[in-house]
Parts: C-alpha cells; structure tokens; sequence
C-alpha cells in the first residue's frame, strides 16, 4: 500500500471515529499510530470520557474479530488465556480459548484486577504468544490490546507492574472535553443512558487483517535517516540522566520510538520520519516508563513535564 493510500484511510478512519466520539483527536491519532506500529495502547482518564467507546468503534471500523475483557478483582489468568478441560468422550485434555485468542482485545478498566492476573497478558503482549500447560499457542498475527484504565488515585484499583507498562507502546490520558464539545456529546448521545448501538451510526467496515497488514508493512518501510536514528536513541538515553529520574526509559522505549514514529510519518502520507514526528510521540511513548525519585515525587513534579523539557532542550537534526 502506498502512502498516499494509508494517508486517505488514515482521514476516512478519522471521520468515521468522529460519528460517534466527540474531541479526543489525540486518541483518536495514537490509537492510529498503535494499530499501524504493531503495539499496544493504554487509555487512562476518569469514568465518562469515552475509552470503551473509542476502541469498539475502532474495532467496527477495521473488520477485525473483537473480544472485550471486564477486569475485575476476582478475574483468574484462566478467564483470560483459557484452560485444558479433560474430554471423557475422546479421553483427552481439549483447550478451552479464553478471550485473549482474538484479534482485537478491550481491556476495560484493567487497573481493577490483581498484579497476578494483569501479568497473565505479558508474553501475549510481547510475543503474541500463550503458554498453557507447556504448550505454546500463536495468536493472531493482528493481535493488539486497548487497555483503559482510571486514575489509581479512585478508589478500588492496582497500580500496573513496571514491566506491563513497559509493553504498552504508547499511554494517552483522555481529558474532560471542553464546554463546547461537551454540548455536541449531549446532543449526540443525550436520549440514552446504555451504552450507544455502534449499528444505528451506520458504521463501514473500512479495511480488513489485510489491509492492516499491508498498513504495517508500508510502514517499516518507512526511512528513519541515521541522524534521526542518533536523535531518538539521544532523546531517550536523556532520561536516564536527568536528576529527577529513578529509572528512565529502556532500549525498548528507544525501538518502539523509531518504529512509532515511522508509523506515524506513514499515516500521514511519508515515506520519511521527521523530527516533528518523534517530538509528537515522545509523551504519550515515554510518560508511563519513568520513574521518578522520591524528591521529584515530593516536588510534584511529573513524567510529562520532564519529557516535554527533555524534547526542547535536545537539538533536533535539521
């Protein structure tokens, strides 16, 4: 697919989004950016503000199979991965698919289960991969999960480990939307109180695993020029070195930059990465995988802040 074709998608994926959710364009952009770069993407805002909403209608718009997980604090990894359940007919352990085995995973409100069973989607997150009972099954080769979580201050919810955060390409926080888009909201989904019926918006199936597919191919394809590549590794290294960092982000952060960045050049229709492009990314890529010192944490400092400070005090190549 060329990328003139991934651009015009791209706005028809968008303008479709739009139907149904009011405001959240930059979700909107790194749900885009998530799909295209073969990673993971972690919603964070209060109750309200459309995480549910946003990934189903994503899902209906790209044909993929869809299955949604409600995290609970009594969930087990069995409810998610599955089990082996002894057959007495053929005398034979059958594997029972949990929900993970699909294409497209809602984890809503992921923050509300135990360490234990959110660490149960780490090697699927990684590998795409689900070892059960010694056996090791492939998922999808378009297998992505939409986590949304609320703020840990609210009551009843689990901080998510270091190394489940890690796997999250990219954590956008989803805001309250202003006056003016809080009135279209009301006058678009006013005279219900359930959840919307995605059928009664007229939704297309805009693309299929085929096309996203060849999205992501194109992608790759992408040319990250050497000063470019020096910039991204730079930039992330920084945070390993600033004063109010405990632990800053990883080689991985620096790759899944790179690799988010020419996703994000593809979609909007180059075939090239500019500075700009991982300037954008370098927030939503690297707030979730800082961590700051107690002093910082004191000071109210934030991850955004020192990321955003990190971006305009490194040179950027011309």
């Amino acid at each position: 697919m060329d990328f003139t074709a991934i651009a015009e998608l791209t706005e028809r994926l968008k303008a479709q989004v739009r139907r149904v959710v009011v405001g959240q364009e930059a979700a909107v952009e790194a749900l885009l950016v998530a799909l295209v770069g073969q990673g993971h993407i972690l919603l964070e805002g209060p109750p309200g503000t459309a995480k549910t909403l946003l990934a189903r209608t994503f899902a209906a718009s790209l044909g993929l199979e869809f299955n949604r997980i409600q995290f609970t604090p009594d969930l087990l990894p069995g409810d998610l991965l599955g089990s082996n359940v002894f057959d007495f007919r053929s005398s034979t352990f059958q594997l029972t698919r949990g929900p993970i085995f699909t294409d497209f995973l809602l984890a809503d409100e992921i923050n509300r289960t135990p360490p234990k069973t959110q660490a149960a989607l780490l090697q699927a997150m990684q590998e795409r991969l689900v070892s059960l009972d010694g056996e090791t099954h492939r998922l999808s080769d378009a297998f992505l999960v939409v986590a949304t979580q609320n703020p840990i201050e609210h009551e009843g919810t689990y901080p998510l480990p270091e190394a489940q955060l890690d796997r999250f390409l990219l954590k956008v926080v989803l805001p309250y939307p202003d006056r003016q888009e809080e009135l279209d909201i009301v006058g678009l989904h006013g005279e219900r109180v359930a959840m919307p019926d995605l059928d009664s918006f007229g939704l297309e199936q805009l693309t299929d695993a085929d096309g996203l597919a060849a999205m992501r191919a194109s992608a790759r394809r992408v040319e990250l020029a050497p000063e470019l590549v020096a910039y991204v590794v730079d930039l992330v290294r920084s945070t390993r070195e600033h004063a109010s960092v405990l632990h800053g982000g990883s080689p991985r952060a620096a790759t899944m930059l790179a690799a988010a960045s020419r996703a994000l050049a593809a979609l909007r229709g180059r075939g090239f990465v500019i500075p700009d492009d991982v300037q954008e990314l370098a927030v939503p890529l690297l707030r979730h995988r800082l961590l700051l010192t107690a002093a910082a944490e004191v000071e109210g400092e934030s991850t955004e802040a020192i990321v955003s400070d990190l971006v305009r005090n490194l040179p950027a190549p011309r």
